[in-house]
């Protein structure tokens, strides 16, 4: 199997938030619910190979969301693990109603199918999520700013994301984001996403592609996310 070109997209950012979730790359300085869990799944359809995404991550205290999933890649006939993240956020300032926030994130991601080597080592990334609402989180904006470090590759990346959330009514939003790294050219991702059931079911399809290189890195996708109450005191 060839290595995958998704896993820098999704390194970049993972969406990991309370309400800037899944769909978007671009993270937000939230985090789920303390003492609560959320679980992400997702497939994408990329032009040569589709993804199964597994996410499901909790806040264990009152500001440290962990996460721990990954991804099953189906390609050329075959089905292998390709992904496997571990990740904890926190947060210096939660985003408020006409604020802004700002938090950290560190990550670590294995990709057994294309590691010859048993080692546990894999990628290593950290980034600092910024986010902005406007007009009474009618307009949410985040902006991100990471590190890379790429193990097969031998290299480091600057990491970078431009998103926003624009609501259109109660249940629905619409998203559009920017991100990439220092040296490749950068994606774009535009979508939608709704409340099946408020805080708690939500489902969301986008399209993405990678900026001025035709249609071999785009993709389609379609999630569920599940948010739980408070699990325990």
């Amino acid at each position: 199997m060839k290595r995958l070109r998704t896993l820098p997209a999704l390194l970049l950012v993972l969406p990991l938030a309370a309400h800037a979730a899944r769909p978007m790359i671009t993270d937000d300085a939230r985090v789920v619910d303390p003492r609560s869990c959320q679980l992400e799944t997702w497939t994408k359809h990329n032009a040569n190979s589709d993804e199964y995404w597994a996410l499901p991550g909790c806040n264990v205290g009152e500001n440290l969301e962990l996460t721990y999933g990954g991804a099953l890649t189906r390609e050329d006939g075959d089905s292998n693990t390709t992904d496997v993240i571990l990740q904890a956020k926190t947060l210096f300032r939660p985003l408020t109603t006409n604020n802004y926030g700002i938090g950290l994130v560190v990550g670590h991601a294995r990709h057994p199918s294309v590691d010859e080597k048993s080692s546990m080592l894999g990628d290593a990334y950290a980034y600092m999520p910024a986010s902005f609402s406007l007009a009474n989180d009618a307009l949410i904006l985040h902006v991100n700013l990471g590190w890379l470090h790429e193990k097969a590759e031998h290299q480091n990346k600057l990491t970078w994301g431009v998103g926003s959330e624009t609501r259109l009514n109660e249940r629905l939003q619409a998203i559009a984001e920017v991100f990439g790294d220092d040296r490749e050219h950068p994606f774009y991702q535009v979508g939608l996403r709704y409340w099946l059931v408020r805080e708690r079911v939500q489902i969301d399809t986008t399209y993405g592609n990678r900026m001025d290189q035709g249609n071999e890195d785009r993709w389609l996708s379609v999630g569920l996310r599940l948010l739980s109450p408070q699990l325990w005191h």
